[in-house]
């Protein structure tokens, strides 16, 4: 442990300020750990080598910057004296980022899961030197509270097993490593086909929450692939059900409390069925994943709301989220001074005081604020209300006596009057860290959004992210990095990263039809087929070839709150085959679903984006091929004609004129002879790389999409 001098002064009184090894690092939860008396190490050979060489057990706390219950371990327990000479005496204690190394948060997860029932974070693990778990929890309080114990009393009993008790501890950790390595890999079963689409879709159905939408009970996570996976099961089947649910979840997503109503985005979830009382921290990948699903609701129904949604979450990340490369930072925090959502929170007072008698009257009946509150929790008091929409706003204007678009005017000036009055409170904190995953997805969701809104700002704003991740995150070799910050790149990536940069890329091809992106998708995935395929049973392990293993190389194709890396490379495969006309992607696309086929089939609705990557895969699909000079007004046209249609399963190829003759065709040779025809912008619709006779004219290119 080190003295940072000078100390710090306060009151008059010189404070000893403490730091451990922590503070040499980048990550910002090691760094909020970096003050602790607790003697930290971060996860390295030399913590386990002085574990062993003293033959003491390692105490692993493993969470992230933006989480709330991490901190409250932190202040109770990681900040006390009494628990700090516990640790330090008696373990070895390490500390972890779960977003800088999902990899060991994803085995250690799966022990607490399976030794516990349950999981979270912050994880607590305590495990041998040779890194072998014996002992597993989540959030621990400092002394006990009703049935939890506290560290106050587990630590000793620990100490007390290991010196005493030993054999048994190794015996139960050697139990729990054998689970792990002994976990039959998945056997091989069909190929997932639309049957598997279906039982999905009737799963979801009995799930749905018909009065506030959403699947199942509390806590409610968002979950937009599943969203997504309901509206292009509705595009292909015309099943309203699938439309009216996903419609049903959106609208109360965005009129609840998990939306922030003054100033866009997402909260990570909601702790009640209603969606009215989030967990109030803001997560990059959460904006991009419900980008996608407002986006895509837009395109397919039309309906204004939804676009107004996007743009609210684009004008969030934008404003609140970028890094000062031009990338995006990582998450923002539930707590701020004040507490858990205390920069979020209102009360009727604050409200009148903004707003002025009238208007604080409209906006207490816009967002169900009351004089005594809507809610009472974190300790925040009886007079807090979280901002939420319980009156459609259509309703509203009608008894009022108002028309929409009066009403509209009226509350856009009342939500701006409020964000600048919140904006000048204390903010909660930022992890600015970048990753490549989540700026993958952000890219990807930017990029669908420039292309469906029609915006050019938010083109440029994806370009210049993804350039920073091609220019900055990368090693000599070309392979990703994982992490940025302060200037440094690190990590080796894993196959969240590949799998959805790559998904950026291809969205950035189909929106500028820049052959590099598709160029710089083909080689990314060509290095992800390297080190990650498992080429005896198919799919992708987590982790690379050359990377650290903790006892098991994982395979993950569960879709969470972020979608799997297994999920989203089969749709990225095949996407990829149908740009390319390149069989040996749809080869490993067809050996990954059946890989997981009987995984999948047992519970599909779990899995949403892979039902999406089925979908593509399983459905009538067409390439469309534009050929034509770059920005004439015959090609813009037939440009317009293809994105005005909501056609998810459908990727789209510009041959530009003026473009190299062989820019395409090297990478898609199938394009090789679609050219102009008649000195005209000439479209070609192709299925199974068998295209149609030119179309030169709009109206018939839109009749073809009538059919």
């Amino acid at each position: 442990m080190e003295r940072d001098l000078p100390a710090e002064t306060g009151n008059g009184h010189t404070v000893t300020r403490f730091s451990n090894r922590l503070i040499h690092e980048k990550s910002p939860y090691l760094l909020q750990h970096a003050a602790n008396p607790v003697d930290w190490y971060p996860w390295g050979e030399e913590a386990f080598d002085r574990a062993a060489r003293e033959d003491k057990p390692v105490f692993l706390s493993i969470g992230y910057a933006t989480c709330h219950w991490c901190h409250v371990m932190a202040h109770e327990s990681f900040e006390d004296p009494d628990v700090a000479d516990l640790l330090n005496r008696d373990f070895i204690s390490i500390k972890v980022d779960r977003e800088e190394r999902p990899d060991i948060d994803s085995i250690y997860m799966s022990v607490c899961q399976m030794v516990t029932g349950q999981g979270g974070w912050p994880l607590t693990i305590i495990m041998t030197p040779d890194k072998k778990p014996f002992f597993a929890a989540t959030y621990l309080p400092k002394e006990r509270r009703f049935s939890i114990s506290g560290l106050l009393e587990i630590l000793p009993r620990i100490v007390q097993a290991w010196h005493h008790q030993r054999p048994e501890l190794l015996r139960s950790s050697e139990k729990i490593i054998s689970v792990l390595q002994g976990r039959r890999p998945d056997s091989p079963g069909q190929v997932p086909d639309a049957t598997l689409l279906d039982d999905g879709y009737e799963e979801l159905v009995l799930r749905f929450d018909p009065e506030y939408g959403g699947f199942g009970d509390a806590p409610k996570f968002p979950t937009p692939h599943v969203l997504l996976f309901l509206l292009r099961y509705w595009k292909r089947t015309g099943k309203k059900r699938a439309l009216e649910m996903a419609v049903k979840t959106l609208d109360a997503l965005r009129d609840g409390g998990i939306c922030d109503q003054l100033g866009g985005g997402f909260h990570r979830y909601s702790t009640d069925a209603q969606w009215r009382v989030p967990h109030f921290e803001k997560m990059l990948y959460d904006q991009a994943l419900l980008l996608m699903a407002y986006t895509e609701a837009f395109h397919a129904t039309g309906y204004d709301r939804y676009r107004h949604t996007a743009e609210e979450i684009i004008a969030y990340v934008l404003r609140d989220l970028p890094s000062p490369e031009g990338a995006f930072i990582s998450a923002e925090d539930a707590d701020s001074p004040g507490g858990e959502g205390a920069f979020y929170l209102w009360t009727y007072a604050e409200l009148e005081a903004v707003l002025g008698p009238e208007d604080s009257t409209l906006a207490a009946r816009l967002f169900s604020v009351a004089p005594s509150g809507n809610w009472s929790g974190f300790g925040h008091g009886d007079r807090t209300n979280i901002l939420y929409r319980s009156v459609p706003q259509s309703n509203l204007a009608t008894s009022l006596g108002m028309v929409e678009p009066e009403l509209s005017a009226r509350l856009d000036s009342l939500r701006s009057r409020l964000f600048a009055a919140r904006e000048k409170r204390p903010r909660p904190s930022r992890d600015d860290k970048v990753l490549a995953d989540g700026n993958g997805l952000f890219i990807a969701a930017l990029a669908k959004a420039a292309r469906v809104l029609g915006n050019a700002q938010y083109l440029s704003a994806a370009e210049r992210a993804m350039t920073f991740l091609l220019r900055d995150m990368r090693t000599g070799g070309g392979s990703l990095l994982h992490r940025y910050r302060d200037g440094e790149a690190a990590i080796p990536a894993f196959a969240d990263d590949y799998a959805f940069v790559i998904l950026g890329l291809i969205e950035l091809y189909e929106t500028t039809f820049d052959t590099h992106y598709l160029s710089d998708a083909l080689a990314l995935n060509m290095l992800f087929q390297a080190h990650f395929l498992d080429p005896q049973q198919g799919g992708y392990f987590s982790v690379s070839d050359k990377a650290e293993v903790l006892f098991a190389r994982k395979k993950e194709i569960y879709d969470g709150a972020i979608p799997s890396a297994n999920s989203v490379s089969c749709e990225n495969l095949i996407r990829l085959f149908r740009l390319t006309g390149d069989p040996a992607h749809e080869e490993h696309a067809h050996s990954l679903a059946r890989h997981f086929g009987s995984r999948v089939t047992d519970n599909p609705a779990a899995y949403g984006w892979f039902l999406c990557a089925i979908d593509w895969a399983s459905w009538y699909s067409q390439e469309i091929v534009i050929a034509g000079d770059t920005g004439a007004p015959d090609t813009e046209r037939m440009i317009a004609a293809v994105r005005s249609r909501y056609l998810p399963n459908c990727t789209v190829l510009f041959r530009s004129t003026s473009a190299p003759a062989t820019a395409l065709p090297t990478l898609a040779p199938f394009t090789k002879d679609l050219v102009r025809k008649e000195g005209k912008a000439t479209v070609y619709v192709c299925s199974a790389h068998t295209c149609s006779i030119p179309i030169t004219d709009a109206d018939a290119l839109e009749e073809v999409f009538s059919r």
